[in-house]
């Protein structure tokens, strides 16, 4: 990919890109007149492929193993997860779980892998930080 012209002035060179739509521009000023209107943050290639799933019904046999939003945040948060799912192996198999006929078949199968077994570890750590300090 060769050199861009400014998406501002379009008539010079760009040599820097606005932080938040990536859009080309070539000094200051261009940067200012950019900034006058609000842009929004450009998703990345692969987040655009992304198909939202329909939602489906789920039945939980016992309640009190649904996570609540907080719960969920700190699955979020967490630094150590986010490393794991770095994982391109462990996203795939997370996906195949989820798209699945049967996810609890597949979920058992999963459980047979070292690195989804830790990957559930980590998860389970988190949501239960005071079994941790016992072991």
């Amino acid at each position: 990919m060769g050199p861009r012209t400014c998406e501002v002035c379009k008539e010079a060179q760009s040599k820097y890109k606005c932080p938040t739509c990536l859009a080309p521009y070539c000094s200051l000023g261009c940067f200012k007149k950019h900034k006058e209107n609000p842009c929004k943050k450009s998703l990345p290639e692969q987040e655009l492929t992304i198909q939202k799933l329909p939602e489906r019904l789920y039945q939980v046999d016992e309640p009190s193993w649904v996570v609540d939003k907080e719960q969920f945040q700190s699955i979020v948060e967490s630094s150590e997860i986010l490393d794991a799912l770095k994982d391109g192996e462990l996203r795939k198999l997370i996906q195949k779980i989820d798209s699945s006929e049967e996810p609890e078949n597949d979920l058992t199968k999963a459980m047979e892998g070292q690195t989804f077994r830790e990957f559930t570890d980590k998860i389970l750590a988190v949501l239960n930080p005071q079994n941790q300090l016992a072991n």
